[in-house]
């Protein structure tokens, strides 16, 4: 195969999450030229990866199906010989089904599955979401397991290295769901448990800003500085890379800590670990609610607030049961 061109234009984690599928096709076939499709805002991600061709950017948040169309004639003229969609929407399906590649492979949960030419299983539970994107390309590839991977630049790690010249931790205490996030009181109960001589890093987006800045006041703590919003996505993974620990939710940061292997405690409040995306580092601590609740999980992907009122399954989570992380002596 010459021409391979992959599809995943949902969010931040998932993106993360579809890149197995870029290091197995590369070593195997280290000639093809491999394009991505992704959404516009999550480009920072795969930008300069050095096994990937191109890069093609759905605009969906303005003229959303006028541009798709454009897409899919685009994609048509570059004559795939194979095209990856790892996406269960009927969106992602149209541009599968009229890219005019000679292989179409995608899960068959997808609505347009039927017209490609390899469909795929999909089971939500007892997999991981990686292993499940590897598994579209398998018989293309092998059955070894790969873990995501990004490639922060040269000009990232540079970037980053003025916030490296004393031991430090990262936190990443948004989410986009409300019930994957640790309530804000509760990460400062555990950013005042930690010596007080690391630097605490918040990291996140633009949009997380004001609520990085509460948790910092909160913690009445000089040593916690607010960067969210002030780094891209490779930045923020080659800061994380060398953390003592990161602390993050059931969402995006999680993922970019796998893919840079960097020690992970994931909180999981309303999702659990067995729908598949858990953290993959090799020193990695999942973080949950000790007692069952009969409400969790409350749904696959969070909800805006809890649907009972009381979101046990994050209050009753305690401090103590996070890593706690020993200050280096600095000589």
């Amino acid at each position: 195969m010459q021409r391979i061109l992959i599809i995943q234009t949902a969010f931040i984690g998932d993106v993360i999450l579809s890149t197995p599928i870029i290091e197995k096709l590369h070593a195997f076939y280290p000639e093809a030229k491999i394009d991505f499709v992704l959404r516009k805002g999550n480009e920072g991600l795969l930008k300069g990866h050095p096994k990937l061709n191109r890069l093609f950017i759905w605009k969906k948040s303005q003229k959303k199906y006028s541009n798709l169309f454009k897409l899919i004639l685009l994609i048509r003229s570059k004559k795939y010989d194979c095209v990856i969609n790892v996406q269960r929407f009927f969106a992602s399906g149209l541009i599968t089904a009229l890219s005019g590649a000679k292989l179409k492979i995608g899960f068959v949960k997808n609505p347009l599955s039927f017209m490609f030419t390899k469909q795929i299983g999909h089971r939500l539970r007892g997999q991981h979401e990686s292993s499940r994107n590897l598994a579209l390309v398998m018989a293309l590839t092998d059955d070894k397991y790969v873990r995501p991977k990004l490639y922060p630049r040269k000009s990232d790690y540079a970037l980053v290295s003025k916030y490296q010249v004393l031991p430090y931790v990262c936190i990443a205490p948004s989410s986009v769901w409300a019930t994957k996030q640790y309530p804000m009181v509760k990460w400062v109960e555990l950013i005042l448990s930690l010596d007080d001589r690391w630097i605490v890093y918040l990291i996140g987006g633009k949009v997380d800003f004001n609520e990085c800045e509460e948790i910092r006041e909160m913690t009445g703590r000089s040593n916690v500085n607010n960067l969210a919003g002030k780094m891209g996505f490779l930045e923020s993974a080659a800061l994380m890379e060398k953390a003592a620990i990161n602390y993050v939710n059931d969402s995006a940061p999680l993922h970019m800590a796998s893919c840079m292997n960097a020690r992970t405690n994931a909180v999981f409040c309303s999702t659990i670990p067995s729908f598949g995306f858990g953290p993959l580092a090799d020193d990695s601590k999942v973080v949950q609610i000790e007692e069952p609740l009969a409400c969790r999980p409350c749904g696959i992907h969070g909800k805006s607030k809890c649907p009972l009122g009381h979101f046990k399954c994050a209050y009753s989570i305690q401090k103590e049961q996070f890593d706690q992380v020993e200050y280096p002596s600095i000589q």
